[in-house]
């Protein structure tokens, strides 16, 4: 059984309670419209800030989307800022209207968290993969593959949260942050994964599988990485 939870992110309180305070004091001077107006905007800020809970899929290799929202990259690459290693990259794109709570993919080590001041571009276009403001984990996998999830802000996204620090350990599916109001979360898995998502699918943190990791890498980094 889960544990029962509130329902809402706790960084989302002070919008909350300061949009509640401010329909209420507006709705005692009388003053209709801006009562209404920052009433509907208390309940889009709790939409946009509420954190369900997720079932997570049993299997341990398989790896969890780390958002909810929309595929739209879903391709190898040549990563040099987070793995250091030829990669497949998935992006996915949150929308104002998805839930922002972001999870991790897999269970392992973390070994880095690299932050970078940027821009604040769309989300969702290729200025925005390069030039945004971003916070990146870099993971090994109890497999001997390192991975990264970075948290990439957007146009209208100013403020990144990443609770994770270097040697946390961190279990597949919980929660490690959240972006708000709009934004993506890049994945770096191994090339050689097991891809099962494609560009335009849907997906839920915590929930949707992506990947499959491969087999165990052999090698040094295999056995530093169980020892």
């Amino acid at each position: 059984m889960l544990k029962p939870k509130v329902p809402v992110a706790k960084e989302g309180y002070p919008f909350i309670g300061g949009l509640a305070f401010t329909t209420l004091f507006f709705t005692l001077q009388g003053i209709s419209l801006p009562a209404w107006l920052f009433f509907i905007a208390t309940l889009f800020s709790l939409a946009f800030f509420r954190d369900p809970e997720r079932f997570i899929p049993p299997a341990e290799n398989e790896v969890v989307s780390p958002a909810d929202g929309r595929i739209i990259i879903a391709e190898p690459v040549t990563d040099d800022t987070f793995t250091q290693s030829r990669a497949y990259k998935i992006s996915i794109f949150m929308n104002v209207f998805n839930v922002h709570v972001n999870r991790a993919p897999l269970s392992g080590n973390v070994d880095q968290v690299i932050y970078r001041a940027g821009k604040f571009y769309a989300a969702d276009s290729e200025k925005g993969g390069l030039q945004n403001e971003y916070c990146g984990v870099v993971m090994s996998h109890t497999s001997g593959y390192k991975i990264a999830f970075v948290q990439i802000a957007g146009l209208i996204a100013r403020r990144i949260v990443c609770w994770l620090e270097p040697d946390d350990k961190i279990e597949r599916g919980h929660r490690f942050g959240l972006i708000r109001f709009g934004s993506r979360v890049d994945l770096y898995l191994p090339e050689n994964s097991d891809i099962r998502v494609q560009v335009g699918q849907k997906v839920r943190a915590g929930e949707s599988i992506l990947a499959a990791m491969p087999q165990e890498k052999s090698g040094p980094s295999s056995s530093s990485a169980q020892s």
